[in-house]
C-alpha cells in the first residue's frame, strides 16, 4: 500500500487514459477489435456485414477506437481499412495490470 503522498495527476494524460480504457469497456467495440484482429487490414463494410451491425452504428464505435488511438486507419480509394495498434493496445494492457498489481 502506498504512503499518503500527495499525488500528482496529469491531466492531459489522465483525459486520454479514460478515453482507451471507455474505447475498451463496450462489449460491442471488443467484438469489432476482435474481429479486427483475425484480419491484418479489413474495411468498414466487411466489418458491419459480417457482425450483422448498422454501418452507422459501426462507424460510431470506430471512430471512438480510433480517437483513442487503439486502430489505425488507412484509405484506399473510397474504403477505409482498419488495422490494430497493437502497440497501444499493449501498453493499455501493462499499465492495467500494473495498477491492479499495487493494490494486491
Amino acid at each position: 500500500m502506498r504512503s499518503a503522498n500527495k499525488v500528482s495527476i496529469n491531466n492531459e494524460k489522465l483525459q486520454v487514459s479514460s478515453e482507451i480504457l471507455r474505447a475498451l469497456a463496450h462489449p460491442l467495440r471488443m467484438k469489432i477489435l476482435e474481429f479486427i484482429d483475425q484480419s491484418d487490414t479489413i474495411n468498414v463494410n466487411k466489418i458491419y456485414n459480417t457482425l450483422k451491425l448498422e454501418q452507422s452504428i459501426t462507424s460510431q464505435h470506430l471512430r471512438i477506437l480510433r480517437l483513442a488511438g487503439l486502430v489505425d486507419t488507412e484509405r484506399d480509394g473510397k474504403f477505409i481499412h482498419y488495422s490494430i495498434d497493437y502497440n497501444k493496445i499493449a501498453n493499455t494492457v501493462e499499465a492495467i495490470n500494473h495498477f491492479l498489481e499495487e493494490d494486491e
